[in-house]
């Protein structure tokens, strides 16, 4: 059965995209999910102008994280944390400390953004990894210290 895309779907196609798929896939999953209709001559053309519709507002927002990412760039962010001997952390720090500190500083990200692979569990100075949108990338300062 073809269908067109109307989201992006790993392993299968890109927004605005006809592709092929089982027909059970397509009936029980794509459809009633709206993440595709099926590849009429009408549907197209409708797909067609969401696309285009998506594709101003994807410029638009990668413009926004572009300006963001250039104000974020070089930004450091202290977090006091309680630790032992050896500099060893009791907890640990994770992507949800590092947005909290971001927000005192006034910047507002969620924490699903915040790229850290495992959580900081020492003290130091770390750079993270922010994804502002799926092409851009800020890089912050992270200095975990003991509190006093």
């Amino acid at each position: 059965m073809e269908v067109i895309l109307r989201e992006d779907i790993d392993k299968l196609g890109n927004r605005g995209e006809v592709v092929r798929v089982a027909a059970g896939y397509a009936r029980n999953f794509l459809l009633p999910k709206r993440l595709a209709v099926e590849a009429t001559e009408s549907n197209r053309k409708i797909v067609e102008q969401e696309r285009q519709a998506h594709l101003r507002k994807e410029a638009k927002l990668k413009g926004e994280a572009e300006d963001l990412s250039k104000l974020m760039t070089g930004i450091t962010v202290t977090i006091a944390q309680k630790a032992g001997e050896n500099d060893q952390l009791f907890g640990s720090v994770g992507a949800k400390d590092i947005a909290d500190a971001l927000a005192a500083k006034n910047y507002t990200i969620d924490r699903r953004k915040v790229q850290l692979e495992d959580p900081i569990k020492q003290l130091g100075e770390y750079k993270v990894p922010v994804r502002l949108h799926k092409d851009v990338t800020a890089e912050i300062t992270v200095v975990v210290v003991k509190e006093e």
